[in-house]
């Protein structure tokens, strides 16, 4: 018992020295938000802001450096890509683990295969295609790019959850008069609720903080994200860098997520784990 209390203990030491690393950082961009640039050039970054708090840095980032444009532009393109590529991530996991088809293996082991490949590869003939179609510089292409670029880990996340799932259902389904459509939408899409719900949770933190692909298919400043918003904000600061309100704006991008992954994190397990186990 006194060596089980001791490796608890340890455990609970070494994880809280963690917990405290990653919430540091947070807490210290938090702060930093609330200063002015004297305060930094004074040698004390690290120290408390001092009082009255500086929340004139939020209202300052959100007007002049036209933060509320990308902000819109954010939350439109992560809802609308993040429920896209969770539905067709879900309609082709469905179809690979249930049905039994000659070059079901080699689809999924395709799907893998794109997980291996660097993005950075495919930038250039995407660019042509999605030129071609004429949806560069477009919210609707990005949209597009980033729900089919989700797919792949979408299907490698869902197949093995929703091979967990009895065949018997799909039975009494066909025997109640269900068609396919029916069977998946009524019975098996609820079922798999907290894997989509983990899948869209991994989606909104990709697709939000994604910048490499936002910055070359956008070049309109009123499109533009809060990843591109930011480094364009910095690079617009030239010679002086205003510490504070830069702090701001990614306090601003940073809210959102912690909120949506606050409020779903407790399917962020149960998703994960559902389907590891046949």
């Amino acid at each position: 018992m006194r060596q089980s209390r001791i490796q608890t203990w340890s455990m609970t030491f070494i994880l809280g020295i963690w917990t405290l690393c990653v919430l540091y950082p947070l807490f210290w961009t938090v702060i930093a938000s609330l200063k002015d640039n004297k305060q930094f050039l004074l040698g004390r970054p690290w120290a408390l802001p001092n009082f009255p708090l500086l929340l004139a840095n939020y209202s300052y980032v959100w007007e002049k450096y036209k933060f509320g444009h990308y902000f819109i532009n954010s939350i439109s393109v992560t809802t609308v890509s993040t429920i896209c590529g969770v539905l067709l991530s879900a309609t082709t996991a469905y179809v690979i683990a249930r049905f039994a088809f000659r070059g079901s293996n080699l689809l999924f082991l395709s799907y893998l295969a794109y997980k291996m490949i660097p993005a950075f590869l495919g930038i250039i003939p995407l660019f042509f295609l999605m030129n071609d179609l004429h949806l560069t510089n477009t919210l609707s292409g990005l949209m597009l790019i980033y729900a089919i670029t989700a797919v792949p880990f979408g299907v490698f996340m869902l197949v093995g959850f929703f091979k967990t799932l009895p065949k018997e259902l799909e039975e009494a389904a066909a025997i109640d008069g269900a068609n396919h459509y029916g069977t998946f939408f009524r019975i098996m899409l609820p079922l798999a609720k907290p894997g989509l719900v983990s899948l869209a949770i991994v989606t909104v933190l990709n697709i939000w903080n994604e910048y490499i692909m936002a910055l070359v298919f956008i070049n309109t400043p009123g499109k533009y994200t809060l990843p591109v918003g930011i480094a364009v904000m910095q690079a617009e600061m030239q010679y002086r860098t205003e510490w504070g309100p830069l702090f701001a704006a990614l306090t601003i991008a940073m809210v959102p997520v912690l909120v949506f992954y606050f409020i779903f994190q407790r399917q962020i397990t149960g998703g994960m784990t559902a389907g590891a186990v046949k």
